[in-house]
């Protein structure tokens, strides 16, 4: 795969100048160890011991994929996919590219939260004749997603359909035995593989992400590409994924970085958000250590937490996220702005709105010593979406090695889960 320069540039400007700045002595130190970092990823690569930097170049599951995509679009008005965390937010940030459903596409819905009145309310909305459910879970044993698996099928076999669970169904899990796998070979339905070394949170680049995409009509493949073109931009020598790392490192070890706040202005990042901040959370925030990861959207946010990132405690990293939206959109007439005393407004798009605001924020954040770094996307289309995920995912796993702890379990959250199944069979109060 022939990969191009990622399509987005990253500025560190704001962030290692004036007030902001974490000092230049702790911030090259940091950049040493994260480049060191990058050097072992390189090793990983080669020696093919670190299966999501493969995951770019494979085509042979996406195939697959498609072939199951074509069949499940048949005769279908609406998908559910079922999955939670890593096993949702990366389908439904890729979906925020399709805002409204495509002409002759199925409508897809994310019923991620296993809430019993959303869930019974969609079981009822909807024509179960041809809606289809996708389940998805890495290991098989996800209690919510198998409730949710069971009450969809318990609600086909109730309205007359028992006898075609199986094209109702498919199912993504890892290739050995699980209950989902179970389920989908006790009534015949497909399964896709769910890649053994690849974890839920990082899973967006497999057919957990690249399924609904397809189903969505979106390409599949391009956000693959764009998803290459960072992973080669690293593995040739330039390393914006290990500056991005040690400026949170740096600023960390200079006690400034109780937070990090990821801030999208476009609304096709709307749900990239939360999916980073699942994958920062879950990754680093172990023994005793971590950052809060905020996510926060456009103007919108402006109005809701700008107050406490400017006049707060002061001890965040700020990572703004824009692209091109100058001349954009619909426009204010120049002859009734100006009519009503709004010259500001006359004749700009929204665009010229959402693009003054976003260099505003990032200066006046800036002003108040906050660092601030800088990331423009010309174009948020697949190639552009995967690129920034993959960035996203090589800077969290840097970040953990920087803070010497595994980015890739979660040992805390087990917990919870052998206590909720204990008093799931027990009926303990």
């Amino acid at each position: 795969m022939a990969a191009e320069s990622p399509p987005f540039s990253v500025s560190l400007a704001l962030a290692l100048e004036g007030a902001a700045a974490p000092g230049a002595q702790l911030y090259q130190a940091a950049l040493a160890e994260a480049e060191a970092a990058v050097a072992d990823l390189r090793g990983a690569y080669a020696k093919n011991t670190l299966e999501l930097l493969r995951v770019p170049e494979r085509r042979d599951d996406l195939d697959k994929a498609a072939e199951a995509a074509d069949a499940f679009n048949h005769n279908t008005a609406d998908i559910c996919i079922l999955g939670i965390g890593g096993s949702s937010l990366g389908g439904q940030a890729i979906a925020e590219l399709v805002p409204f459903p495509r002409a002759k596409k199925p409508r897809v819905h994310f019923l991620d939260n296993p809430d019993p009145f959303t869930f019974e309310a969609a079981l009822s909305a909807l024509d179960l004749r041809t809606t289809r459910f996708v389940s998805i879970s890495k290991s098989g044993g996800t209690a919510e997603t198998l409730m949710q698996t069971l009450a969809a099928a318990g609600a086909i076999e109730k309205a007359g359909g028992g006898k075609y669970l199986k094209q109702h169904f498919l199912c993504i899990t890892e290739p050995k035995p699980g209950p989902l796998r179970a389920f989908a070979e006790s009534i015949g339905c497909p399964v896709l593989d769910h890649p053994l070394g690849v974890g839920g949170r990082y899973s967006v680049l497999t057919v957990v992400g690249l399924l609904p995409a397809m189903l969505m009509g979106l390409d599949a493949r391009a956000i693959r590409e764009g998803a290459d073109d960072v992973l080669q931009q690293m593995l040739q020598g330039a390393t914006p994924v290990a500056s991005g790392a040690a400026l949170h490192h740096a600023l960390s070890r200079a006690g400034r970085l109780s937070e990090t706040v990821l801030w999208c202005y476009a609304d096709a990042l709307k749900t990239f958000g939360p999916w980073w901040r699942q994958l920062w959370a879950e990754s680093l925030g172990k023994e005793g250590k971590g950052s809060t990861p905020v996510s926060a959207l456009g103007p919108v946010d402006q109005h809701s937490q700008l107050q406490l990132f400017l006049d707060g405690p002061g001890e965040a990293l700020f990572t703004i996220v824009s692209t091109e939206t100058k001349e954009t959109g619909p426009l204010a007439p120049r002859e009734r702005a100006e009519a009503l005393g709004l010259d500001y407004l006359a004749g700009k798009t929204l665009g010229d709105l959402v693009a003054a605001e976003t260099r505003a924020t990032a200066e006046t954040l800036h002003a108040r010593g906050r660092p601030v770094r800088q990331i423009h996307v010309p174009k948020i289309d697949e190639r552009g979406l995967g690129a920034l995920f993959m960035h996203f995912m090589l800077e969290t796993i840097i970040m953990g090695r920087l803070m010497r702890v595994d980015p890739f379990d979660q040992p805390a959250v087990e917990e919870g889960k052998v206590l909720a199944r204990r008093y799931l069979g027990t009926g303990r109060e």
